[in-house]
């Protein structure tokens, strides 16, 4: 009697299960393969070579944005993935024990003045260990043009200069300031030096830099003023890193520019110039032939972006934290996940953070079990694949066109982000397998990484101190 009552418990369960599954609100995923990489073009090749018009007082500016892939043409589209998933260890690494090691910092806003606005391409950083997406920019006096990775996660802006100790390979010459009108060095005493992590000083009295992160990748060399141009406007005395001695993750770009929350980012030291509003919208690793964009000012903030407030941590300004309430799948708040898994505490412990750089969300281990098992349980009809890397929860959808996938939402305070399928379900092989593209951590730190962001407008309104995202924002 007890078998037959074990078996009819079993059958009512996957009838109820399956009734579920149906139910659900779903996505249809189109299956395409992981992408080759392509070719790398610039459509502002013109203004690199044009002179800057001195009268400029545009509100914005938009230059391109690439992925790293675009710069490994001898290397297969499995071998990169394979690639961009050892460098995000490796960053999810940096972050965390930048979070575990977060001092209080104090300083000042930049001053107010008359507002101009200017942008950037972004592209993708991931194979050549540059991070995952990179700009071009000028540097210096006349400019020369290179690479330099984008980063919301660090804030010290840097590159690789001449004469050099130990410098990486780069796809452009080593930038040279004895070439540059522009440079100029910033003496030990100096309020500028000061405002580092920590600060060296020379036998000229000139101010040192070294940034470290936590892969084992450093960069040391003098900390300095220089123009920055962005496709003929120019940004005059940021303070810069010039790299002498430099090794790490970094092969292939020039340097970072360094787009965090603290006092030496690129957005603090120059908010004033575009109203401290900035965006980015991330295309899809499949649509290698579209470019992502970068832009600057007020033309930054989409109008159909939804706004979750920024938190402040006290113990570390440099990260962008913001409040995760809750997940849905399938239309279903998932049970377990509230906002006390995502707190973050007086001590600086915890917290969610949104990061250009990190490919793949993590979030808090109960936090993750939750949503996969929920998942899971919407996609009982699927057929399932092994494990693969650090996903474990993988689907073999080989011989297929297309599938139906429960729907996922982030629930931030104030916005409700609905991801498309291709932001959850990834491809990590050409046969067919997709993996559901989280992970879980046994730290306190959650991020959301650029696989969910990707499609989306993410503005960074510091003046009004908040975080939007706009759908289909790279049109």
């Amino acid at each position: 009697m007890g078998d037959i009552n074990k078996t009819l418990f079993f059958s009512l369960s996957a009838i109820l299960l399956i009734s579920l599954s149906a139910a659900l609100d779903h996505h249809t995923l189109l299956i395409n393969p992981l992408p080759s990489p392509h070719t790398l073009s610039w459509s502002e090749s013109l203004s690199e070579a044009s002179e800057p018009d001195p009268d400029t007082n545009t509100l914005s500016l938009q230059l391109q944005l690439h992925h790293m892939d675009a710069l490994s043409s001898n290397k297969t589209p499995t071998q990169l993935f394979h690639l961009r998933l050892q460098r995000d260890a490796l960053r999810f690494k940096t972050l965390t024990s930048l979070a575990a090691a977060a001092v209080i910092r104090n300083g000042t806003r930049p001053g107010r003045a008359p507002a101009t606005g200017f942008s950037s391409s972004v592209v993708s950083g991931l194979s050549q260990g540059s991070g995952e997406y990179f700009t071009r920019l000028g540097v210096g006096t006349p400019p020369k043009y290179v690479y330099m990775v984008l980063d919301t996660g660090s804030d010290v802006v840097w590159l690789q200069c001449a004469p050099c100790k130990r410098c990486y390979s780069e796809t452009d010459p080593v930038f040279d300031p004895r070439k540059s009108r522009s440079f100029a060095g910033i003496s030990c005493g100096s309020p500028m030096c000061r405002k580092l992590d920590s600060p060296g000083c020379n036998s000229k009295k000139a101010c040192l830099y070294q940034v470290s992160y936590g892969d084992g990748s450093f960069t040391v060399g003098e900390f300095s003023t220089e123009t920055l141009t962005f496709r003929g406007t120019k940004v005059g005395g940021v303070a810069i890193g010039c790299g002498h001695d430099n090794e790490g993750l970094f092969v292939g770009a020039a340097g970072l520019l360094g787009l965090g929350r603290g006092k030496l980012s690129f957005p603090s030291q120059a908010g004033f110039r575009f109203n401290r509003k900035f965006s980015y919208c991330l295309v899809d690793r499949s649509s290698t032939s579209k470019p992502s964009s970068l832009v600057f000012g007020d033309s930054a903030v989409s109008r159909t972006a939804r706004f979750t407030p920024l938190v402040a941590n006290p113990k570390l300004d440099t990260f962008y934290y913001i409040e995760l309430l809750g997940i849905s799948v399938g239309g279903t708040r998932v049970p377990g996940i509230t906002a006390s898994l995502f707190k973050l505490d007086p001590a600086g412990n915890g917290g969610v953070i949104i990061d250009s750089g990190t490919s793949v969300t993590r979030l808090t281990r109960s936090a993750y079990s939750a949503l996969r098992d929920s998942f899971r349980a919407g996609t009982t009809r699927l057929k399932r694949a092994p494990e693969f890397s650090l996903f474990d929860t993988c689907f073999d959808f080989s011989g297929k066109a297309e599938v139906k996938v429960p729907t996922l939402v982030l629930h931030f305070r104030g916005a409700d982000v609905s991801l498309p399928a291709t932001n959850y379900l990834i491809p990590v092989d050409s046969s067919g397998t997709f993996c559901f593209a989280f992970a879980g951590t046994m730290g306190g730190l959650s991020i959301i990484g650029n696989i969910q962001q990707q499609g989306f407008r993410v503005v960074y309104d510091l003046a009004g101190s908040r975080v939007g995202f706009a759908p289909r924002g790279c049109a």
